[in-house]
């Protein structure tokens, strides 16, 4: 049956890849911005019903998220982009950490499935639907990332408890995205939920801020979606240790603060080259 199911996955992988590069070259329009997004959920699925078997043989290791991840990554190819990790060494000390960034487009995910083998052990947190997207949400839940319900507080803040002892005993990160939900307007950052910098003051780990430069490329008014040059840029970490509960709304609005300056730059830099015409959301 397994063989099948690879024969199946292998021609349909080829195919979007097929479909993509030849798009590339059509005008922007509904149908072809639509399509570069199916795809590439497509194109995941696919990955994820070829990575179940291997990841039943160690359930829930975030090995299993890592292995993944150096699968996953090569879908980056079909669209042309290019990630550009700066001071990687930050996430690659070994150590508990919680992770927290900007959240822009579901192509996130594929920013982080290029830089997962330098952080090594990482596992993300993401909202509960997830769980039932299937294959995906199978195929994560083995890998160790953890589903959380937003709409239950009580839980969520269990699940994360025993998330933050687990970060601590064999020195994972704990990745989140503050904002909350994916934020399509590149001009701003989303007010940040407290719930990450909870985490790092609780277990007393340091908050280690990443920020991803605008997603100019994509224009969902417009139905533009081009190769693009993506900077994920680390930033020093903020350390919680002797800080309280107390602290969070403070440490929430320093580690925003400087994400959002951060931020900036990085929008005039990947946008200072594009042509006059390019049609991408400006920042005032």
């Amino acid at each position: 049956m397994w063989e099948e199911i690879f024969l199946l996955s292998f021609m349909c992988l080829l195919t979007a890849i097929l479909f993509s590069k030849f798009f590339f070259h059509i005008q922007p329009n509904e149908i072809k911005f639509h399509l570069f997004f199916f795809i590439y959920y497509l194109s995941c699925s696919l990955v994820c019903l070829v990575l179940l078997p291997f990841f039943l043989l160690r359930p829930k290791s975030v090995y299993n998220a890592k292995f993944g991840a150096a699968i996953m990554k090569h879908i980056t190819k079909l669209y042309g982009l290019k990630w550009e990790l700066r001071r990687g060494e930050i996430l690659a000390e070994e150590r508990g950490a919680i992770v927290v960034s900007n959240h822009q487009s579901s192509l996130d995910a594929l920013g982080l499935y290029n830089i997962w083998e330098l952080a090594d052990k990482l596992t993300v947190v993401v909202k509960k639907e997830l769980l039932y997207i299937m294959p995906f949400g199978l195929a994560a839940y083995l890998a160790g990332i953890i589903f959380i319900d937003r709409r239950n507080s009580k839980h969520a803040y269990d699940q994360l408890k025993i998330t933050t002892d687990v970060m601590v005993k064999e020195k994972t990160k704990i990745w989140l995205f503050p904002e909350g939900t994916r934020n399509k307007d590149c001009t701003r950052f989303l007010p940040f939920k407290k719930g990450a910098f909870n985490m790092a003051i609780t277990a007393q780990v340091p908050v280690i801020p990443v920020v991803f430069s605008p997603y100019y490329f994509i224009n969902n008014e417009k139905f533009i979606f081009n190769k693009g040059h993506v900077v994920i840029q680390c930033l020093d970490p903020i350390p919680t240790k002797g800080l309280t509960l107390n602290d969070v709304e403070k440490l929430t609005n320093q580690v925003r603060e400087k994400m959002v300056a951060v931020y900036k730059d990085l929008y005039k830099e990947v946008t200072a080259n594009l042509p006059s015409d390019y049609a991408h959301t400006r920042m005032d």
